[in-house]
């Protein structure tokens, strides 16, 4: 193989994962997030920073378990808004959000589950079920 080939295919290789999220999650942009609870969409937040050690562990332990069940996906709406653009904004300021790391459940009005900073696989399955339960009752 040769030099460019194997970088080449070092560098696809790398971005995959990339790619692979970008499958799950919409990116946050102003009022996406009332809009989807505005049409009844159960809302399933992701306040990350690219930088965030904490932050990749949640998404490595989130990315299996939508790979697990594809139901998630199906019928939550996934939302990740990027800490670094966002921490001062309303919807951080409103949902009274404290750090990067933050996921959070919305309903309607209504806040169903929060994890700040818990990266256990059973923790974060516990808040993505209780999306499922909300979503599809």
């Amino acid at each position: 193989m040769k030099r460019r080939e194997f970088m080449a295919l070092t560098v696809a290789a790398t971005l995959i994962p990339f790619t692979a999220q970008a499958a799950g999650f919409t990116d946050y942009t102003d009022g996406l997030v009332d809009d989807a609870l505005a049409r009844g969409e159960t809302v399933f937040i992701d306040y990350s920073a690219t930088w965030c050690g904490t932050c990749k562990a949640q998404e490595r332990v989130i990315d299996a378990l939508m790979d697990e069940n594809p139901d998630y996906a199906a019928n939550v709406t996934f939302i990740k808004v990027d800490w670094d653009t966002y921490k001062n904004a309303a919807i951080t300021v409103m949902n009274n959000i404290p750090r990067r790391s933050t996921l959070i459940v919305l309903k309607g009005d209504k806040e169903l589950g929060r994890i700040v900073a818990g990266t256990a696989k059973t923790q974060i399955q516990g808040l993505m079920d209780t999306a499922l339960a909300a979503a599809t009752a």
